[in-house]
């Protein structure tokens, strides 16, 4: 991870302030989705560096310890081994960024990836994952706990009705504190694009959350209607930019929620270059939060290697 984030002081006259032209953002968009998106062994690189930026997630209600055990050694190693020989990258290191659990089930993937002689982080969900309507000193605990049991990357949720009634003293106050209760480990908030209403209003809780000390801003918990979208990123990422601008801090970001092809990652890493610069292509700065987008990759990079796409069983399941 970056260097932490530190804050500053809730500045209400800069949020106040904001507005976003939806036309100029949607003009954007469209521009990003036409980019043509490299091909051959300059595709294949760019797809591994998307899988060393990929939060390796599981946030089931079966989930089980051998469910965990499988995703920590799928995240160890996510490309197969043969294939990543025949590309001379097999003693590179390819692992994902992160694996993201439940916080019951930290300390299962702690005790797996140390089992692994891996120094993979453990990301956890907190804050009363979806929807963040539990009581703070609930969603504060719960932040705790997950930290007590070796996580190191918290992802945080907002309260949205904070957000939606334009209450950005008590948003800034809620998000300051999970940030100390988050201690040492990084910070990720989850702003949950699909149900702030406008654009305005999404830039403006991007705003809020790096003021009030967030290491990451990331768009949906994957349980919304609308989750990812080009659109906006856009917002997210310019809200970024302007911050670092005026404070000289890099915010990461992650786009989470239907992001499951091996293209749309790659269009992902366009935006985030064109926006924000070659600084923010690396997972300390960069993160894309998926559960079925690693499997679309690694069937992409059998295909450049043999030439074939793989049968159903040739590829193991996550």
């Amino acid at each position: 991870m970056a260097a932490r984030n530190p804050g500053m002081k809730l500045d209400l006259e800069w949020v106040s302030k904001v507005r976003v032209n939806t036309q100029a953002v949607l003009k954007r968009a469209q521009h990003i989705q036409g980019q043509k998106i490299p091909k051959k062994q300059w595709q294949a690189a760019w797809l591994l560096k998307a899988v060393t930026c990929i939060d390796l997630t599981t946030l089931a209600g079966d989930d089980t310890p051998s469910n965990i055990h499988r995703l920590c050694l799928k995240a160890v190693q996510p490309i197969r081994y043969d294939l990543l020989k025949k590309m001379d990258m097999h003693n590179k290191g390819v692992t994902t960024a992160a694996v993201c659990v439940y916080p019951s089930r930290v300390g299962e993937a702690v005790i797996t990836l140390k089992a692994a002689n891996s120094s993979l982080p453990v990301a956890s969900v907190a804050t009363g994952f979806p929807a963040g309507q539990t009581p703070l000193e609930t969603r504060l605990q719960e932040v705790r706990m997950a930290v007590a049991h070796g996580a190191s990357e918290i992802d945080i949720v907002i309260n949205r009705k904070l957000a939606l009634a334009g209450q950005w003293e008590a948003m800034y106050d809620e998000i300051h504190q999970f940030r100390e209760a988050c201690g040492d480990a990084h910070m990720k908030t989850i702003l949950a694009i699909g149900e702030l209403g406008t654009f305005t209003n999404i830039y403006k809780a991007s705003l809020v959350a790096m003021m009030a000390g967030s290491d990451f801003i990331k768009t949906s918990t994957g349980k919304e209607v609308v989750n990812a979208t080009y659109p906006v990123a856009i917002v997210m990422v310019r809200a970024i930019r302007d911050y670092y601008l005026f404070t000289g801090q890099k915010v990461g970001f992650k786009p989470a929620g239907g992001i499951r092809t091996a293209q749309e990652s790659l269009l992902w890493f366009t935006l985030i270059k064109e926006e924000l610069g070659n600084d923010w292509l690396c997972p300390h700065l960069f993160r894309l939060g998926a559960s079925s987008l690693l499997a679309d990759i690694e069937r992409q990079i059998y295909h450049h290697v043999t030439g074939q796409y793989p049968a159903y069983h040739e590829l193991p399941m996550a």
